[in-house]
């Protein structure tokens, strides 16, 4: 497999409703398509999930890009390649950049499952027919309005509430939730917003049966999650500190968490996630697949992941109509009684829209 073009755009979309955490408020979404084509004109296709402003990781689309282009790239161009995994090997020369590295290793895993006449989901090891989905919740204006929002997708068949929190916006929040849907799956984001000095506020969490404590304490923190999940008997999971194998292999034998939220994103691609997955799996540790608000593309590559054994908790890949009026892939994703069906045709399973992606593209270049 050799990889003779590479098609970079920067696309622009609105989301139906702005979405909050703990660190801002996002609605018009900037981000990375990348188009990997071979000499025989088949396509793979994947998504850079770096926002606009670093508040999530250091990365930005900017710096996406700029990865991309002048290092990523020219690794990969006209280069012999036999398996995506190999890509991995490739990019140990440059450090950190996941975000940039995964929406190039993404496009190549797409492209192989083309090549070899193979679903994502199969070429990852996948077996799952359906994966059960559950639905990330901003926060609120109101506590009326969350309970509505939980309301309407306990209605439509979400198999996991997870609502973010932050100072100010925690406890009487969830005892809220509690008081009226004492029964429904949830779990918390805190998206870092705590320290150590809140273990006491922290603790009473504990009261209202949550599944888990999603990235309580600092974003690039493992040893302080140690310290806090031997106080609490909730669960942590940790989310923004798993950026490795390395990373979660640290976690796992200092008793950080009791489960990891994988990302393909965060971590530099699908090959690294499976690593995580499978480490994971070998030490009991649950794990789900996280959302980074991402377009059809990108959600196709979550859907595929979740395929994996390990991944038995609802994760957060809402169907395309949660967040879009249209998505730039056809069919969207959908989302029936809580379960997306796993495509079986080749790749990624979804068609990208061109005409659509052409209209929302506010810039691009072609590499070859």
């Amino acid at each position: 497999m050799k990889i003779t073009e590479i098609k970079i755009r920067q696309l622009s979309m609105r989301m139906k409703s702005p979405f909050s955490t703990s660190f801002g408020t996002l609605q018009d979404k900037q981000f990375l398509i990348l188009e990997a084509k071979d000499a025989s004109g088949i396509s793979g296709w994947g998504e850079g999930v770096a926002f606009e402003i670093p508040w999530y990781t250091e990365e930005t689309v900017k710096t996406s890009w700029h990865m991309l282009e002048d290092f990523l790239i020219p690794l990969v161009l006209n280069k012999d390649i036999q398996h995506p995994d190999e890509i991995s090997d490739m990019f140990k020369v440059i450090r950190q950049n996941k975000m940039a590295k995964a929406t190039l290793e993404c496009a190549v895993w797409d492209l192989y499952a083309k090549k070899t006449k193979q679903s994502l989901s199969n070429a990852l090891g996948g077996a799952k027919k359906k994966i059960e989905v559950g639905i990330s919740i901003g926060i609120q204006p109101t506590i009326d309005q969350l309970l509505q929002c939980i309301e309407n997708y306990i209605s439509a068949g979400y198999k996991r509430m997870k609502v973010k929190i932050k100072p100010g916006k925690d406890i009487d929040v969830i005892q809220a939730i509690r008081a009226k849907f004492p029964e429904v799956p949830l779990m918390v984001d805190a998206n870092s917003a705590y320290t150590l000095d809140d273990i006491e506020l922290l603790k009473k969490l504990d009261e209202y049966n949550l599944m888990m404590i999603e990235q309580p304490l600092a974003s690039d923190d493992i040893i302080d999650h140690a310290k806090l999940q031997k106080h609490l008997k909730t669960p942590i999971c940790l989310d923004e500190s798993i950026c490795s194998y390395e990373d979660a292999r640290t976690a796992i034998e200092l008793g950080s968490c009791g489960i990891i939220n994988i990302k393909f994103g965060r971590v530099g691609g699908l090959t690294e996630a499976k690593r995580i997955h499978d480490l994971c799996q070998q030490h009991n540790i649950q794990v789900w697949c996280g959302g980074m608000l991402e377009s059809g593309i990108g959600r196709a590559h979550n859907v595929a992941l979740t395929t994996l054994e390990n991944f038995v908790l609802p994760g957060d890949t809402a169907g395309s109509s949660h967040y879009w009026d249209q998505d730039i892939i056809s069919p969207e994703v959908h989302v029936e009684n809580g379960y997306i069906s796993v495509p079986e045709s080749f790749g990624i399973g979804y068609e990208p829209n061109i005409e659509l992606m052409d209209q929302l593209t506010v810039s691009q270049k072609v590499y070859r």
